[in-house]
Order: structure tokens, then sequence, then C-alpha cells
């Protein structure tokens, strides 16, 4: 592609370009036919994220000493998780740690200053149920992401809602058209469970304490497991390479013709 902007060519021009280029070097290069190139001009896709959030117990000594003395605690200190899953590739794009009374609709633009790729898809539960957010998303995505966010059982339409819908209002009457089990089927809410099984995971396989005393200390040791867990999702996801195109005149040729036809062309020239 590169060769056809500096050419100022099509793409099938730019295929034979560089059919003619390894003919005459003698080279065998996998040239990718034009509509394959066509596909690849369109960019990379935008992630599908999912958001959610869940809370870590602090590990400390009053612990030890409720187990020893059969004591229960009036008060238990948390940390809160905030991740951001990519349903495309299945890995963590973002997360943070914050205290316990940090809101997940406040926790949310830390996670989206953490991605750089565009964004297709937003799906969260109800309690990401605000004006900022829908905002927020729209001024760092675009107009063509599609939020998916339940709507509170108590919600109203917005006073221009028939001339000018938000997104709000939008799901509102999808849900008082169709009911929530059909637009839940429909609009790809039910893909946010995957959000919940990451946290489940975690707990899983990590363990549902930080071993961490300090605040900041508990926050690298939840980066440090992000590291981890994406590294075990690549591990067990086969590994796909994108190979160039070959046309299928060339493909419907048996290896032996293709021998036997060489053989002939140099047995020609000497």
């Amino acid at each position: 592609m590169t060769l056809g902007m500096v050419f100022r060519q099509p793409l099938p021009q730019t295929q034979g370009l560089m059919c003619s280029i390894s003919k005459l070097l003698g080279v065998e290069i996998a040239v990718s036919s034009f509509p394959i190139l066509s596909r690849r001009g369109n960019g990379p896709a935008g992630i599908q994220l999912a958001v959610d959030s869940t809370g870590l117990k602090i590990h400390d000594a009053s612990e030890w000493r409720e187990e020893k003395h059969k004591t229960e605690r009036k008060w238990r200190s948390w940390r809160k998780l905030h991740l951001g899953l990519d349903l495309v590739s299945s890995e963590i794009a973002c997360s943070d740690l914050t205290i316990d009374g940090v809101g997940d609709s406040t926790a949310l633009p830390g996670l989206l200053d953490q991605i750089d790729a565009p964004a297709d898809l937003f799906l969260a539960d109800g309690a990401y149920d605000r004006d900022p957010t829908c905002d927020l998303l729209l001024e760092r995505f675009g107009e063509g992401i599609e939020i998916v966010i339940p709507p509170r059982k108590n919600a109203m339409l917005s006073p221009d809602a028939a001339q000018n819908p938000t997104i709000c209002d939008r799901q509102i009457f999808k849900i008082k058209g169709y009911g929530r089990i059909a637009w839940q089927n429909t609009s790809g809410y039910k893909q946010r469970s995957r959000s919940e099984t990451l946290m489940g995971r975690w707990k899983v396989v990590i363990g549902t304490k930080l071993k961490a005393r300090s605040f900041e200390n508990q926050r690298t040791e939840a980066r440090i497991v992000v590291r981890l867990l994406n590294r075990m999702t690549e591990f067990g996801r086969p590994s796909l390479e994108r190979t160039a195109g070959i046309p299928s005149r060339v493909r419907r040729v048996p290896n032996w013709r293709r021998s036997v036809q060489h053989d002939l062309c140099n047995s020609n020239s000497t």
C-alpha cells in the first residue's frame, strides 16, 4: 500500500507491480491480493469495552486477631477494583484500584485514559447510568461508539425525548416497546457478563485479598495481576497471523505441475 501511495496507483496495479518486482529480482515475495489490501486499508477495528468493579479485602493483622479471639469487627476495609475488558481480545484493556468510596462513574475517566485505540461498543451496568458518562464516551470516541447501559427502574424521559432523544431515552423506548429481556438479547448487553466472569477469575486465581500494606503498593500489586492475567489469556489463545493472499488461479495449480513447468522453462532457455 505504501508503493501504491508513492506511485499513485490503485490496488490492482500495486499488486501487479509487486509481482513484477518479485519476478525481476528472482525472489519469492508473498504478495497480497488487492481485496485483502482493501480490507487492510479500513484500519484496525475498535475495541468493545465491558466495564465493571468489585471489592478486594485489605490483608491486615486485625483479621488474624478476629480469627483467634472469635470476635467480629464492626467495619472492614476494602479497596475497589475497576476493570475494563476488551471483548474482542478477552484481555484487560484498563484497570484501576481506588478506595471503597469512589463511584464507578467517577473512576471511568481514569480507565479511558489508558485506552489509545478507538472503541466501537461500551457495556456497563446501571451504576454508570449518568449523563456525564455518555458525554465523556462521545467526547473520547466520537459518535460512532454504541453505548449500552440499562436505565434505572425509575428513569424518566428527557423533556425533548420525542424530537431529540438521548442515549438513555432510546434505551427506555426499546425496553418499553420490546421488554427488558428482548432488549438484552438485541443490544448485546448479555456480553457484559464476561466482565463479571473476569472478576470471578481474578478471585479464584489470585484471591480476594490484597497482600501489600500501603495504598500505592496495592495499586502496583493490582497492575501486576492485570499483566499476569493477560499473559495467561495470551497463552490460552491460539496464535493467528495474517498472511498474504494468493490468487485463486495460482492456488489451484498443484505443486508437482509447477515443478514440471519450471523444468520445461529452464530446458527451453538452455
